[in-house]
């Protein structure tokens, strides 16, 4: 199994928001998380580093690798992560209204699992065919899926932004987690909005399909993204399944 990632800035912002890491735990299993903060004042890169860190802390100090156990524990840590941000968010005026959103994928030998909470979103690429694995938690996704407006119509939503689920809200935070089988030759991708709002899918199929390394592919995508006009933060991550792990 071959990992790389790249995060960037992007073309118009100050600041990066998005964070991502790599992680291994007891039991020798991976977790690859990826978070995209908001919030003004640098609150928004403080959310997603709590996040990713904090998630990382925990899992390396676990001996999980049973697919069910691990998907409890993508719930019951994510939340207990809603919870610090959250709080850390009312102790500074500052911080107020912190958050981030979160993709992750535990990578065991036959399986993966992946959970999410905003809009940053997993693919996977089997075949040459590029599927979203997550549902964005938005505002524009839960129009699109009431028939409101047309998937078209979403792709330049001025509401685009406005998120319906994130890490660092009041209260309890709902975690999609589902688990997937691996085929031999499947590529993963964990990518923040900067990306998937500035590449169509097609493109994004067409650079993880294209020849070259892991490396290239994943600069590839950020150059695009940039090219494209970089509006955001651009944070791209990709595994590939080879034949070293079946």
């Amino acid at each position: 199994m071959q990992i790389e990632f790249q995060s960037d800035v992007g073309r118009r912002r100050n600041t990066n928001q998005d964070y991502a890491s790599v992680f291994t735990n007891q039991e020798g299993i991976k977790l690859a998380v990826l978070a995209d903060g908001m919030g003004g004042h640098r609150a928004g890169d403080i959310a997603s580093q709590m996040a990713v860190t904090n998630l990382g802390a925990d899992w390396e100090g676990q001996a999980l690798k049973d697919s069910e156990k691990i998907a409890q524990w993508f719930i019951q840590t994510i939340q207990n992560e809603n919870g610090k941000i959250y709080q850390r968010g009312q102790e500074k005026p500052e911080y107020n209204g912190m958050g981030t959103t979160i993709v992750a994928a535990a990578l065991s030998e036959t399986r993966f699992t992946i959970a999410n909470v905003g809009d940053s979103r997993a693919y996977l690429v089997r075949e040459d065919q590029l599927k979203q694995l997550t549902e964005d938690h938005s505002l524009v996704n839960e129009l699109v899926k009431s028939g409101e407006i047309s998937q078209e119509m979403a792709v330049n939503h001025p509401r685009k932004n406005i998120l319906t689920r994130s890490v660092g809200m009041p209260g309890t935070v709902e975690v999609d987690v589902a688990t997937y089988s691996w085929q031999l030759g499947d590529r993963l991708l964990l990518c923040s909005d900067g990306l998937t709002n500035m590449l169509s899918e097609e493109m994004i199929g067409s650079i993880i399909n294209g020849a070259g390394s892991l490396t290239d592919k994943v600069k590839e995508l950020i150059d695009r993204a940039n090219e494209a006009g970089g509006a955001d933060n651009i944070t791209a991550l990709l595994i590939e399944y080879k034949e070293d792990c079946a």
